[in-house]
């Protein structure tokens, strides 16, 4: 398919893999839960994301986290509110997928989307899950900065890193018992124009 050198046998293959109202119950039942979802527009993509995240986030008693992006115009802080708010609600297709407002949730699995540390397996499109936000202690707030998310929700300005756990690493340790490795993910700056 990626190559375009399907036939026929092919298309009838990716047909059974198409989820069709009589073969499933409900996605929240197991292997559905876990599955992947493709879709043709990041918007669903996002939307799916979020639902997922604040229902995982209500589940496990855990409130939800948004990382706030930090809009500048020439360096300078964007001050505007009426400004803000349209920036942060722009699709991520405009914005060279950069999130607006990304949602985290202690225990989600997350997708690395760049090359971190190759020699220690954190490469573009590995599976892990995230487990902690660490930021700057005043720079949370509880300010609506969106109706998608729950009351609850608490919005980070000044995030420094995320922790994510993996499994299988080549990151030595000396300790006895076996413990999730922890890895922070530094936070990097990006650009677009609008």
């Amino acid at each position: 398919l990626r190559h375009r050198q399907c036939d026929y046998d092919d298309y009838e293959l990716l047909l059974t893999r198409v989820v069709g109202q009589p073969s499933v119950g409900s996605l929240c039942d197991s292997p559905w839960n876990k599955a992947p979802i493709l879709v043709f527009q990041n918007e669903v993509r996002t939307q799916l994301n979020n639902k997922a995240g604040i229902h995982n986030a209500a589940q496990l008693g855990h409130v939800p986290m948004i990382c706030v992006a930090q809009d500048t115009c020439s360096g300078k802080p964007i001050e505007d509110p009426i400004l803000i708010k349209k920036l942060l609600e722009l699709s991520d297709s405009k914005t060279e997928h950069l999130p607006g407002l990304l949602l985290f949730v202690h225990g989600m699995p997350v997708i690395l989307t760049q090359n971190i540390a190759i020699e220690l397996g954190l490469i573009n499109g590995i599976n892990r899950i995230f487990r902690q936000l660490v930021y700057q202690a005043d720079s949370v707030s509880t300010d609506v900065l969106s109706e998608i998310f729950p009351k609850n929700t608490q919005y980070v300005h000044q995030p420094l890193y995320a922790l994510i756990e993996i499994a299988k690493s080549k990151i030595e340790s000396n300790l006895e018992e076996p413990q999730p490795k922890l890895v922070p993910i530094l936070v990097i700056e990006q650009t677009f124009r609008v």
